[in-house]
């Protein structure tokens, strides 16, 4: 299958299409189609497609640009095993990171980097890097796709090393007044409370005067600080 032929098989609706673009605010192609017509769809080709085939297929469609190719592609990697895993799907995944420019699609594709980076935390020291990046979508990316490091109650040490050095990454991130920055930093914080409370007050305690308000807010919403 082509990435023509998929597009071609999601189908659209002009008038869906047109409040998508009014929605995500994002000039580019739209087709109009719900997530679960594209869940089915994914579904079946992952099933008819072999792992080379599949890549080729997720990244000529990241590289139509179309909203719904975008977010296909992303669905077509999001798999908890993957063999091998070699750096294929991890590689492509990281190749898309430049080209994030809004929450929706660059969401969908860190949730399948979430996968591979739980099945090879060492891939961490490349995301350490992005924190530095110039662009804030990339450095946005480097917490949302190691959210789940948030989410173990008993970790294991290896687990709460890797814990505690995002928790740095989000610390030198926190005069970074960017919306989507503060918030990503309130998502991952929220998330740990729920797990490692302590962790977040501690963290609060250090970091919250340098952090916007509805941050410090949000990222407290489960605990009593």
């Amino acid at each position: 299958m082509t990435p023509d032929d998929a597009i071609a098989a999601l189908g659209g609706d002009p008038q869906k299409a047109a409040e998508m673009r009014t929605y995500h605010k994002v000039d580019r192609p739209y087709l109009g189609v719900a997530n679960p017509v594209i869940d089915a769809h994914v579904k079946d080709w992952r099933a008819a497609c072999t792992l080379e085939d599949r890549l080729a297929l997720a990244d000529g469609l990241w590289q139509t640009n179309v909203h719904e190719g975008r977010v296909a592609a992303a669905k077509l990697l999001t798999q908890a095993r993957i063999r091998p895993d070699d750096a294929g799907a991890w590689a492509l995944i990281e190749s898309w990171v430049p080209d994030f420019d809004a929450w929706a699609v660059a969401d969908h594709a860190s949730i399948a980097g979430q996968k591979r980076l739980t099945a090879d935390p060492t891939r961490l020291d490349n995301v350490e890097t992005w924190i530095a990046s110039d662009h804030m979508w990339t450095r946005r990316a480097a917490l949302v796709m190691t959210l789940p490091w948030t989410k173990q109650n008993h970790p294991k040490p290896a687990e709460l090393v890797a814990r505690d050095r995002i928790l740095g990454w989000a610390a030198r991130l926190v005069t970074d007044h960017e919306w989507f920055i503060q918030k990503a930093i309130a998502w991952w914080l929220r998330e740990l409370s729920k797990h490692d409370a302590d962790r977040v007050k501690a963290f609060l305690a250090t970091h919250q005067d340098a952090m916007k308000p509805f941050a410090v807010k949000e990222a407290s919403r489960k605990i009593s600080v």
